[in-house]
């Protein structure tokens, strides 16, 4: 297994530990976990730019490396949602949109068929990381600093830049995930019509 391979899994095994970090009562759970959630973030980076430079772009790498960040992506947005972060629809929808592609890339390595993730698929991944790592940070800075939450800074970025950035995230991750749909429909019709086709 290659080191970018390795990254895909070490990237999973930090996205149980963020999970276990931002639903503890430990004190600095909620700072532990933006750090863990963090490098994991990096480690996405880090592991599609090894497999490229070095030429060590496999099957799993395809397979597993968008599959770890729909985990990573949806732990945050879900873990979120009961401290008030994200509203419940909001991650429906990202986990609902990361189904729907997950099923597809089921369906087509059933045929043979791996699908890489898209150009705007990452885009989207970015801006998802961004809006949970924004989140992350003013927890973590109410947790630090108890007394923060009170500040008019504190204020308008959770409720004006928090719902910027959660619009956006939500308008790309429909976006993305209806344009995925459409370009790979060819494997949604019947075997008969795909092979005429």
């Amino acid at each position: 297994m290659n080191w970018a391979n390795r990254l895909t899994l070490g990237r999973l095994a930090l996205t149980i530990l963020f999970v276990l970090s931002l639903s503890s009562l430990w004190r600095y759970g909620r700072t532990t976990a933006l750090a863990l959630f963090i490098v994991a973030g990096v480690t996405d980076y880090f592991d599609g730019e090894i497999a490229r430079r070095y030429a060590v772009i496999t099957k799993f790498g395809k397979l597993m490396d968008p599959l770890v960040d729909k985990v990573m992506v949806a732990a945050g947005f879900i873990c979120l949602v009961p401290l008030g972060a994200v509203p419940a629809w909001v991650a429906t929808i990202v986990v609902a949109r990361d189904f729907l592609i997950t099923g597809l890339r089921l369906l087509a390595a059933s045929e043979g068929i791996v699908l890489p993730a898209e150009r705007l698929g990452k885009h989207k991944t970015s801006w998802q990381i961004v809006t949970v790592v924004f989140f992350l940070f003013l927890l973590a800075a109410r947790e630090i600093r108890p007394g923060v939450w009170r500040s008019d800074w504190w204020q308008i970025a959770w409720l004006y830049a928090g719902d910027t950035l959660l619009w956006i995230t939500i308008g790309l991750t429909i976006y993305s995930g209806l344009g995925y749909l459409w370009r790979q429909r060819g494997l949604l019709e019947h075997p008969a019509r795909r092979n005429h086709l």
